[in-house]
């Protein structure tokens, strides 16, 4: 690609991901309590300070290039639209982030995760609006999309792992790491037609139980998604909040309407579980702090203000999950999961990234 096509692409790309979420960034002044939206950004303030306080000299946080990322991110989406301009706390994060491309354009400090970490990474420099990233975006872009399992590695169509992302070194292929990757290759601008979105697509119907659209035997109807074809972390087939919020999301971003079946599956599964108390389906609450943030992301990018449950009450999404994520920050500033430190929700950083993120999103 010729590099002043690679850089309009990256402006393209840029503007993609300031406008993902529309409806949401508009309609945010207008439907969030103003007094819970000026408590959100305080909380939000108060979690970056505690970012600030634990970032080694190198810029990173717990020198992984995943948590970097979402760190970083959360620092760049805030309302305070902080930036390169602002200094070492942002430009040192970039660095390191930067010093782990690999030859094969992953972004990792080490085989294990690449895939994880490459797409924490895309969206971080995404984030930052600087358009002398773009080589190392595409470059990285191109890594995700090889490193789907397809054809190339001797998998047909009709496997159950075709067209699905893993973390790295795991062979098995997984809605989380799908959901990531599809938002980090979105936002880096592939374009519509490219068929990593197809094979996307093949991968996320295996993992939503809806037999009309997924041809696995397992699959029931409830609309709901599990982590992977067949297998749930909650002990069977069932759905749960997490990877549907992330399923949804994920179809979104791989340009399905909102009015396709699969969607509205997707959405009818979220109104009838609607919750901000727990993670709906997952085992003693674990990855909460990990579906609040999807939650803001697949509802934000629905662009419904207003969530009608399956018993006709209504619930502002916003307010909700501003109010509960606010409840339970500490007075350093940061965030854990109370309930279950499984899936890294017992470690401060990459927590507190998570919750400020959700909450950059609800105040939009």
């Amino acid at each position: 690609m010729k590099r002043n096509s690679l850089f309009g692409l990256l402006a393209a790309s840029l503007f993609l991901a300031s406008s993902l979420l529309p409806v949401g960034a508009r309609a945010a002044e207008a439907k969030m309590d103003p007094e819970l939206r000026t408590a959100a950004r305080k909380a939000v303030d108060a979690g970056i300070h505690y970012l600030r306080g634990t970032q080694a000299e190198d810029g990173s946080w717990s020198k992984s290039v995943g948590i970097t990322a979402l760190a970083l991110r959360a620092m760049l989406e805030s309302y305070q639209r902080y930036g390169t301009y602002d200094g070492a706390f942002v430009t040192r994060p970039v660095e390191f982030i930067l010093s782990k491309v690999r030859e094969d354009g992953a972004i990792s400090e080490g085989a294990q995760n690449s895939s994880y970490n490459t797409s924490a990474a895309i969206s971080a420099l995404v984030a930052t609006r600087r358009p002398e990233y773009g080589e190392v975006i595409a470059k990285a872009r191109t890594f995700l999309t090889g490193h789907q399992i397809d054809d190339g590695e001797g998998y047909s169509p009709d496997h159950r792992y075709y067209g699905g992302i893993g973390y790295g070194t795991d062979e098995r292929p997984d809605l989380s790491n799908l959901y990531l990757a599809v938002e980090a290759l979105n936002a880096s601008g592939l374009p519509a037609d490219d068929p990593a979105w197809a094979k996307a697509m093949t991968f996320l119907q295996r993992c939503q139980n809806r037999s009309e659209s997924n041809d696995e035997q397992w699959a029931a109807n409830d609309g709901g998604f599990t982590y992977m074809p067949g297998w749930s972390p909650n002990g069977g087939t069932g759905s749960y909040g997490g990877m549907t919020h992330a399923g949804l999301f994920a179809l979104l971003m791989a340009h399905v309407d909102k009015s396709d079946p699969r969607v509205q599956a997707a959405f009818d599964w979220i109104r009838a579980n609607y919750t901000v108390e727990e993670n709906p389906g997952a085992k003693e609450n674990a990855g909460l702090f990990y579906y609040y943030v999807a939650f803001a992301k697949s509802l934000a990018a629905y662009g419904e203000d207003e969530i009608r449950d399956t018993n006709g009450t209504a619930h502002n999404w916003r307010d909700d999950l501003a109010r509960k994520i606010l409840s339970m920050q500490a007075e350093d500033g940061s965030w854990i999961n109370p309930h279950n430190k499984l899936w890294g929700e017992g470690v401060k950083d990459l927590v507190t990234a998570w919750a400020v993120i959700a909450l950059n999103i609800a105040t939009r």
